[in-house]
């Protein structure tokens, strides 16, 4: 084998590695989140987290991917321990359907329908549909992922051909038949396994890339076996190092996975190496093929799994014994929605979306409490309801503050056209909903101010205010309503209340001047009421602006004036919405003298 077989097979591993990127990201894209959603939710059962593991595993095609997601889950008080264990169970026999894949490469025959088979006959074809499907795409994410994971298989498929290829001439070589009957020591080919995953941090890969050498034929069962062993061992060194700065439990996650891969790499190669001895198998000296190692990879996988599983309260146990409980550094209880937001979970930028979803959900909600709350202290006042209008308003502080910072760093990630979407909106319109609240603190503080002077409107004042806040509590719950269920035909209908709450903010305005000017209502009353008609209105600009936001990122545009003042606000619907909630809110506006 030359210097150009060399670069030939570095080339050949550097399109295997990039292809099974592309392919595992794009699936993982594709399902949008939901493969993620599954582990966090349908975890009630040993049994079914188990099942669940291997069937995100076998998607996302990264059991690396899967254990990350469990360590972040367990970080964040989303998933407990014992649920954890049987996820990590599943994600080993899931990550298996890999190498079932891979093992294509080794068909041989002549046969029209054995050729078909190999990956060097249909791989040309799914790559010719890939690029069709991706560059006509357009807006279709659907359409693009399939593409790109057809692309991704066939590039992967491609570099497995070129690997085996410029390895085939080490057949011959004595060198490398030498090192090979080296690792058939089992000590020395567990550790070979374990170093190269621990290297590429990928199982599926390594064991790839021991298909393809098992191509040559110079590669015997007797040395593939303890590699094997040693893969799934090395495989979990990225969930150790995800769960560095983690929690005392995500700590313990992380050791579940490697005792698990560990007490049955060792049990195994005990019990089969002890046979061995005493009875030896013929066929450690024979050539291992690609199909021979995908049967021994999952045999082994499925056969940890059936052992382990009734001792996996024992494995909890042993991972608390290495992690034991500690005085952690004092953190920030923050609600549960904002917990989740962990930055494990970037590497799955669809399912990062919908926890953000979720947060901003319970941000929106927290708000609508918010100003509700303070809008009742302007009919009666209670101290105790004006505590939690504080509380709440720096609660939704945090929420902005941890939702934000944490889809800026989302932003960087690679993000599907409707993933990018959402982002676009619930940067925007977090910001918003965090100046509701705001108006909702100047609310209560003038409501405050009010009783300690023990200060009241006139009764027409007080009814003309009543018209005002019902508008505005309106306004609010549809907003929010509209975000949650992201109803873009509802979001339109958001602006002629708006336009409405203008007009009865200037009426108020118009009758308070009057009674200023007959003597009915005090300056320093007049100051307040000017405040609170103001923070009222300032309100309901937010919602518009949350409802126009959803209109025009749907439609990939965000000119927020001129949809209003040229799109909306000149249509016949628009003028009749308008007309139909001035009859259900309005105030009368009196002229001098009357």
């Amino acid at each position: 084998m030359d210097i150009f077989g060399v670069f030939t097979g570095i080339g050949g591993l550097a399109l295997f590695l990039y292809g099974m990127g592309v392919m595992g990201d794009s699936l993982s894209k594709l399902s949008g989140g939901r493969m993620e959603a599954l582990l966090e939710r349908l975890t009630s059962t040993k049994l079914r987290a188990v099942l669940l593991g291997a069937l995100v595993t076998a998607v996302i095609q990264s059991s690396s991917a899967t254990t990350v997601m469990v360590v972040g889950f367990v970080n964040s008080g989303i998933m407990q321990l014992g649920q954890a264990v049987g996820i990590i169970m599943g994600a080993n026999i899931g990550t298996t359907i890999t190498s079932w894949l891979l093992s294509l490469t080794g068909i041989s025959g002549g046969s029209f329908l054995i050729r078909l088979l190999k990956p060097s006959s249909f791989s040309p074809v799914l790559a010719a549909i890939g690029v069709i499907l991706t560059m006509t795409a357009g807006k279709n994410d659907k359409k693009r992922d399939v593409g790109t994971i057809l692309l991704g298989f066939a590039i992967l498929m491609f570099g497995m051909e070129t690997m085996s290829t410029a390895v085939s001439p080490l057949a011959d070589n004595k060198a490398f038949t030498g090192l090979l009957t080296m690792f058939s020591n089992p000590i020395l080919g567990m550790l070979a396994g374990t170093l190269l995953t621990a290297v590429i941090q990928s199982s599926s890969a390594s064991v790839g890339i021991l298909q393809a050498l098992c191509l040559t034929g110079a590669v015997s069962y007797g040395a593939a076996l303890p590699i094997i062993m040693g893969q799934n061992i090395g495989t979990c060194v990225t969930a150790i190092l995800s769960s560095v700065g983690a929690n005392r439990n995500a700590r313990r996650a992380s050791m579940i996975h490697l005792y698990f891969n560990l007490i049955g790499t060792l049990l195994f190669m005990v019990v089969f190496y002890g046979i061995n001895l005493v009875s030896p198998f013929a066929f450690l000296n024979d050539s291992a093929s690609a199909f021979g190692i995908a049967v021994i990879h999952s045999l082994f996988n499925i056969g940890c799994a059936v052992v382990m599983f009734p001792f996996a309260n024992g494995l909890v146990r042993l991972s608390t014994l290495t992690v034991p409980d500690r005085v952690e550094k004092t953190q920030t209880n923050l609600p549960a929605e904002l917990a989740a937001l962990d930055e494990r979970f970037l590497q799955k930028p669809g399912f990062a979306m919908e926890l953000c979803r979720t947060a901003a959900f319970s941000m929106a909600n927290q708000t609508r409490e918010c100003i509700f709350l303070a809008l009742d202290l302007l009919n009666e006042y209670n101290e105790a309801v004006a505590i939690q209008v504080t509380e709440k308003e720096q609660l939704i502080d945090t929420y902005e503050d941890v939702l934000g910072t944490y889809l800026v760093k989302l932003s960087g990630t690679n993000l599907s056209r409707t993933d990018s979407h959402t982002l676009s909106i619930l940067l925007h319109c977090t910001s918003d909903l965090e100046r509701i609240s705001d108006h909702a603190v100047n609310l209560m503080e003038s409501a405050t101010q009010m009783k300690k002077r023990k200060q009241e409107f006139s009764k027409k004042a007080r009814k003309e205010l009543s018209v005002l806040i019902a508008a505005v509590k309106e306004i609010v719950d549809m907003t929010v309503q509209i975000f949650e269920n992201r109803d873009i035909e509802r979001a339109k209908g958001v602006e002629p209340l708006e336009e409405v709450i203008d007009g009865l903010n200037l009426a108020l305005r118009q009758n308070h001047i009057r009674r200023l000017r007959n003597g009915k209502c005090t300056i320093e009353l007049g100051i307040l009421l000017e405040d609170m008609i103001t923070d009222l209105e300032r309100i309901s600009d937010h919602c518009s602006n949350i409802a126009v936001c959803l209109i025009q990122v749907n439609e990939d545009g965000f000119d927020t004036h001129g949809y209003i003042d040229s799109d909306l606000k000149q249509t016949e619907w628009f003028a009749g919405q308008v007309a139909r909630l001035q009859q259900k809110y309005s105030i009368p506006v009196k002229k001098e003298g009357e």
